[in-house]
């Protein structure tokens, strides 16, 4: 089981919600942590609150800034993937600005930030890679154009990264959480089940990355509904469509 204290963590979205609520947990278990997100101010304020942390502030959009970024943050034992950008969408009512938005922060970004990690990682022959997806990754759902397509876009790099860094030291593990509540889940109208809080989540989310086991999804049961349903033929899924 894997031991936090003293070790280094580049958290990469975590001013407020989920991110802000790991960070308060890692940095309970001793961890050192290096915190990004966009916001500068709510990073100070919580670095201020933390017994070991930095804030080095960063838009995973800019490529030029997410390579200076990483060189700020020097070696690093891991790296926890945790940003997000979500806005309801439905085809019927596109919005391609926003679409491209949310592909940009959920998965592109995800590639910069890794593309600065990764070849580190492997040269110093270990290192930890959490990446914190969806349960809306596993299946194509209503109002979720941007979103949903994003997620499932990181789903499928954490599983060919964990294929590709086998035996290199490299842990790759992948964190589908359910709705959270967050000023993202805010903007949903209708009913979300099992809705967690960000403190919920994050010791969810701090347990998974205790082991080396690939994919932790959660809540259950509503996980086990939502990959039941990725498992139905598609003749069932979308009869009268």
């Amino acid at each position: 089981m894997t031991s936090f204290s003293g070790k280094t963590y580049w958290l990469v979205g975590a001013s407020e919600g989920l991110g802000r609520a790991l960070a308060q947990c890692l940095d309970a278990q001793g961890a050192r942590l290096i915190l990004s997100a966009r916001n500068a101010d709510r990073l100070n304020s919580l670095c201020n609150e933390l017994t070991d942390a930095r804030s080095v502030p960063l838009d995973v959009t800019d490529t030029d800034a997410v390579r200076d970024a990483a060189a700020l943050v020097g070696e690093i034992d891991g790296v926890i993937y945790n940003v997000g950008a979500y806005e309801p969408m439905r085809a019927t009512e596109w919005d391609s600005d926003a679409a491209i938005a949310m592909a940009d922060v959920n998965f592109i970004g995800a590639l910069r930030v890794l593309g600065a990690v990764v070849p580190r990682l492997i040269k110093q022959g270990r290192g930890d890679i959490t990446l914190v997806g969806s349960l809306a990754g596993y299946r194509g759902l209503p109002a979720a154009i941007g979103y949903g397509a994003s997620k499932a876009a990181l789903v499928s790099l954490a599983e060919t990264m964990r294929f590709d860094l086998k035996d290199t030291g490299v842990t790759v593990r992948l964190v589908n959480p359910g709705f959270i509540k967050t000023r993202l889940t805010e903007k949903n109208s209708f009913r979300m089940p099992m809705l967690m809080t960000p403190e919920d989540a994050a010791q969810r989310v701090l347990k998974a990355m205790k082991r080396s086991r690939f994919r932790t999804d959660f809540p259950a049961p509503f996980s086990w509904l939502i990959r039941s349903v990725d498992a139905l033929p598609d003749l069932f899924v979308y009869r009268g469509k």
